[in-house]
């Protein structure tokens, strides 16, 4: 688990941790150099827990390459500090993954946890898993839906958002780059969509088990957008391009042209007419245009799986498929 600022959730969090129903059970920290009332939180749990204090903050995936470094399991949670854990969860996951040798990852159905104002109202859907559109978007499958029995059947999705995702690790080996099972230039956001898109390419699936239940507290959702902070922004537009650059192919390129396109100038349209600001998201992908070159070749040399086996994923609606 990454932490950076997150006293309000953080409790519930860790106390949700301590209830599970799963031995043996490693838990390792890494706090990105909070100034709230994290670290003050975090020392009551120093007996019980691992915990790394950062003195910078190294985003969400420089915090979760350094816990994963540590970690010793064969199954590796990556763990939001906004997220409440039933009991069961991390047992119902690793069950599954114990039954299915393809799967890298598993998720199970995250719940929008309620704010004061939605409390008593009917349960709402946070995640069942990522899904791609045709124009290279990827959402959450299920997401602020009311909860009517739509998700209850375990399935294969694309990928597992990274606020509770369970992994492998002979797929975390297999899949790192240059030691990275995150991609550091990412920092934060999207980099779950781009690490299930290289599990793909690489062979490795991604199985959804609805019986393992969590809620979380969700403030970055596509329809936010011009509510969010500029750091949040900023690193989507950057991500998306990363993500892009990294992981597709020619073929599929050209199959998705037209909505892609579409969409690419509306972002730039954006960061040109509307905020300049974010212009330099742009600008960070074309500098680091070597790197990316480079990690390019690494994954594409590991790949196991065309694009053509790939595209039954990039759909204008949720896709899944039974397993």
């Amino acid at each position: 688990m990454t932490t950076y600022n997150s006293a309000a959730a953080l409790v519930a969090c860790l106390e949700s941790v301590l209830a599970v129903e799963y031995e043996p059970l490693e838990v390792i920290l890494v706090d990105n150099a909070s100034t709230d009332e994290t670290r003050a939180i975090l020392g009551r749990y120093d007996d019980r827990f691992r915990i790394t204090y950062n003195e910078e903050n190294l985003g969400f995936t420089g915090g979760q390459n350094a816990a994963i470094a540590q970690a010793t399991g064969e199954w590796l949670l990556s763990l939001n500090p906004d997220v409440r854990l039933a009991k069961n969860f991390i047992s119902e996951l690793v069950a599954a993954g114990e039954q299915d040798e393809t799967a890298g990852s598993l998720c199970g159905k995250l719940m929008r946890w309620p704010n004061e104002e939605e409390a008593g109202q009917e349960p709402v859907i946070d995640s069942t898993g990522i899904y791609f559109t045709r124009n290279l978007r990827h959402f959450d499958r299920g997401s602020e839906e009311v909860d009517c029995g739509l998700y209850e059947r375990p399935e294969y999705v694309f990928g597992a958002t990274g606020a509770a995702a369970m992994y492998r690790r002979r797929m975390v080996e297999d899949v790192s780059v240059d030691g990275e099972f995150y991609d550091d230039d990412f920092f934060a956001y999207r980099e779950d969509a781009d690490l299930s898109w290289r599990a793909q390419i690489m062979g490795w699936q991604c199985r959804y088990v609805p019986t393992a239940v969590a809620w979380h507290v969700r403030r970055v959702t596509p329809s936010r957008f011009h509510q969010l902070p500029l750091l949040i922004n900023w690193h989507s537009v950057k991500n998306r391009f990363l993500m892009r650059a990294k992981n597709i192919s020619g073929w599929l390129y050209w199959r998705l042209i037209l909505p892609t396109t579409w969409r690419d100038l509306l972002i730039v349209g954006y960061c040109v007419l509307k905020d300049r600001r974010l212009m330099s998201a742009l600008k960070f992908v074309w500098q680091r245009r070597e790197v990316l070159r480079a990690k390019r070749q690494q994954i594409q040399a590991r790949r196991r799986v065309s694009d053509r086996e790939l595209a039954r994923w990039f759909q204008d609606e949720p896709t899944s498929f039974s397993g």
